[in-house]
């Protein structure tokens, strides 16, 4: 007489973790972290950019409509927000006074703010030449037009 033995044959075990294996990947699929993190970073960036336009209206409202700063009025063509030539140095007009630092793009190039005199921001600004709005952008992940306009 046979003895009867208790327990899982190695087939069923192998089948239980192949369909593990076919859950998880469908979950992580489902889940895509990649594009949770980009929508995470881009809406990071849009709380930045109000950050920098709110100092910005602060600064134009404590100087009775006029946005002062040593680098001059906001340009009329699209700039970069960091120091060094070519760019438009507003870290300084902003920081302490309206911001504690100048926000920077979470994932751009060589986006960072080190003090006033080192930063950039990997954010553009531009103004209006005819109604005088400004507008900050930046570039988005996941396809997205990031830019605020105030």
């Amino acid at each position: 007489m046979l003895k009867q033995r208790k327990g899982f044959t190695l087939i069923e075990i192998l089948i239980v973790i192949g369909l593990i294996a076919v859950l998880a990947g469908v979950l992580i699929v489902a889940l895509n972290p990649a594009r949770q993190f980009a929508q995470a970073r881009n809406a990071q960036r849009w709380n930045n950019m109000d950050t920098i336009i709110s100092s910005i209206i602060a600064n134009t409202t404590d100087n009775k409509g006029t946005f002062t700063c040593a680098a001059g009025a906001i340009p009329t063509t699209v700039t970069k927000m960091a120091t060094g030539a070519g760019n438009y140095d507003i870290g300084p007009c902003l920081v302490p006074t309206f911001a504690a630092s100048l926000p920077v793009d979470p994932s751009a190039t060589g986006a960072h703010w080190a003090s006033v005199t080192d930063y950039d921001s990997g954010y553009n600004v531009v103004r209006d030449a005819t109604s005088g709005r400004v507008t900050v952008s930046a570039v988005g992940e996941l396809n997205e037009n990031i830019s605020m306009t105030r």
